[in-house]
């Protein structure tokens, strides 16, 4: 855990969230500022960064691959289809520097330029 980390206080419940799946490894709960009817954040309880951070040989890779399909099951977004999007470092746009992944949907969503 990194002490001034927003995610990493979520995990600890130390501030609240719309959890939407949670298990030993991963925590998944509903983006406050959503930019699709379902916008859920999946991210991993052990503090990392970013995916630059994830050693591609790391087992967390594929639970949170796992979390996604879960979630993407749960969330109705299965047959439909969804985006996955993570971002790794300033200039991506990440804000909230604890690895997180971005599942999206509930809608046609554009394409990614």
């Amino acid at each position: 855990m990194a002490q001034d980390c927003l995610f990493c206080k979520i995990i600890a419940g130390e501030i609240p969230s719309s959890k939407v799946y949670e298990d030993e490894h991963v925590l998944a709960f509903r983006d406050i500022n959503p930019l699709a009817p379902v916008h859920v954040l999946v991210i991993p309880k052990r503090h990392l960064a970013s995916v630059a951070e994830l050693d591609p040989a790391d087992p967390l890779l594929g639970h949170l691959m796992a979390a996604v399909q879960k979630v993407a099951a749960e969330t109705g977004l299965t047959g439909s289809g969804y985006r996955v999007v993570t971002n790794a470092g300033k200039d991506s746009g990440q804000v909230v520097f604890h690895l997180h992944l971005h599942l999206l949907g509930g809608q046609t969503l554009g394409p990614i330029a």
